[in-house]
C-alpha cells in the first residue's frame, strides 16, 4: 500500500517526462505519458482498494470486501480525508451485522470526516438512526432519520426510511393486552 503522496510524486515525474518527450519532438509519446499520469492522479483521489471493496459489496461478498479493506494498513497516511470517510463507512456497513457499538463508531467517524455523495451520507445517518433506535435513544434516532430523509434527494432510501418510521411508530404505541391488569380494571368499571 503506497502513501498517497508517492502516487502524486510518480504522477509529477511522469508529467515531467512527458514534457521532455514533447521537447524532443515525440508528441505521441508525450501524450501517452500524460494519459498514464492521469491514472496516478485518479488513484490519488480514489483509492484502488476502496474501489475494489465497493465492487465486492455490490456483489454482496462481504468477506472479499473486508480483505480489500484490510490491505490498507495505515489509513491516515495512505488515504485523503474523504477516502478515510469512505474507509470508515465501508467498515461500518460490514461490522453493523455483528457489532453495533463498533459500527456506530465507524459511522460517526465517517460522517465527521465527510462523504462526498449525499446518498452515502444519508445511508450512514440512516444506519446510525437504526442503531440509536435499538439503543432506545428515540430523539437522536428521529433527528438522524430526518437528516437522512433530507439528504436523500434522489429518493433512493425512501422505502428504508418509511420502514424505519413505521417501526418507530409501532414501538411508541402502548402495548395493551386483553389479559393485562389495566384492561381487566377497565372491563370491571364498564360493567358497573
Amino acid at each position: 500500500m503506497y502513501n498517497k503522496n508517492i502516487k502524486l510524486f510518480i504522477a509529477i515525474l511522469i508529467i515531467a517526462y512527458a514534457g521532455y518527450q514533447f521537447y524532443e519532438g515525440l508528441v505521441g509519446n508525450g501524450i501517452m505519458y500524460l494519459l498514464l499520469s492521469t491514472i496516478f492522479i485518479f488513484l490519488y483521489f480514489k483509492n484502488e482498494f476502496i474501489l475494489l471493496a465497493f465492487l465486492k459489496l455490490r456483489k454482496q461478498k462481504f468477506e472479499d470486501a473486508k480483505k480489500w479493506l484490510d490491505k490498507i494498513k495505515n489509513p491516515n497516511s495512505a488515504l485523503t480525508t474523504k477516502q478515510q470517510g469512505y474507509f470508515n463507512y465501508l467498515n461500518g456497513i460490514m461490522v453493523s451485522q455483528t457489532n453495533m457499538n463498533e459500527a456506530e463508531k465507524y459511522f460517526k467517524t465517517a460522517i465527521s470526516l465527510g462523504l462526498s455523495m449525499d446518498h452515502d451520507l444519508a445511508m450512514a445517518k440512516l444506519n446510525l438512526a437504526g442503531i440509536a433506535f435499538s439503543k432506545r435513544r428515540r430523539q437522536e434516532a428521529n433527528k438522524l432519520l430526518y437528516e437522512a430523509q433530507k439528504l436523500d434527494k434522489r429518493n433512493m432510501l425512501t422505502d428504508q426510511i418509511k420502514m424505519m418510521k413505521q417501526q418507530m411508530k409501532k414501538a411508541q404505541m402502548p402495548n395493551l393486552h386483553y389479559g393485562s391488569p389495566t384492561s381487566s380494571r377497565q372491563n370491571r368499571r364498564s360493567r358497573r
